[in-house]
């Protein structure tokens, strides 16, 4: 089976512009990421995916893989989909965060053994939630699990509520799970779920994996023991292990 990772990067963030170029400890964190990738013997190869010159060359002169995308997606997805269409030689695509410095190798090659059953279309990771602060952070979704290890439903709310208890005792009665942004589809799948119209629920909580729960694709989630580290703005690399 033939993997490709995809790392896609954008400079014009709202919250932290230019957020892949950023020094941590003597390497820009693209090239962090696209190192950590690298070293998954599960991937056939890697590629940064960006709409900006300066991200590009910077890749390049690392000695790393580079395409330029347009500038118009919305998501990593759509970005992921331009270059799949372009390297049609890959049977499933793995998109990796380009604001996880430390992604480990292992995370990735757990997503690709998802692939290993014929029918998996989509796949993600998740990982036990074990504070009452991540619980009910609205900023970090939590999914909710079918016996099958497939997500039933994303939502940034603590699903489902336990009747009856108060919300700061809920773990004592539930095991929740939150959602590790990386995800795995199959090349053809990542064509189709690009060229959905976005769903209500996708526009209620502003998860796009709802648009493709709520029209029939599923999705297989492989649990990690692994905490991740992602920066979302310029505080969060004071937080970086």
């Amino acid at each position: 089976m033939n993997i490709l990772g995809i790392i896609p990067a954008r400079y014009a963030s709202s919250r932290f512009p230019g957020k892949p170029l950023v020094d941590i400890a003597g390497k820009s964190m693209i090239q962090r990421v696209y190192e950590q990738a690298g070293k998954c013997a599960d991937l056939t190869d890697v590629i940064v995916a960006t709409d900006d010159d300066r991200i590009f060359d910077h890749v390049i002169n690392f000695g790393g893989k580079a395409i330029m995308t347009a500038d118009y997606h919305q998501s990593g997805t759509d970005r992921c989909a331009q270059v799949a269409a372009i390297h049609k030689d890959y049977d499933v695509i793995i998109n990796i965060q380009g604001d996880e410095p430390y992604i480990e190798p292992e995370q990735i090659s757990k997503l690709a053994a998802c692939f290993e059953a014929p029918d998996a279309q989509i796949a993600t990771l998740i990982k036990r939630i074990k504070t009452e602060h991540e619980l009910h952070n609205p900023n970090s979704p939590k999914v909710v699990v079918n016996k099958l290890n497939e997500a039933v439903y994303f939502s940034r709310s603590a699903l489902p509520h336990i009747r009856g208890e108060q919300p700061e005792n809920w773990l004592e009665f539930f095991a929740y799970y939150k959602h590790i942004g990386i995800y795995g589809y199959r090349a053809d799948i990542l064509q189709q779920i690009t060229k959905l119209e976005v769903s209500s629920l996708e526009k209620a909580e502003a998860l796009e994996q709802l648009r493709w729960i709520e029209n029939g694709y599923r999705i297989k989630v492989a649990e990690t023991e692994f905490e991740t580290y992602a920066v979302d703005t310029p505080g969060d690399l004071e937080l970086l292990p």
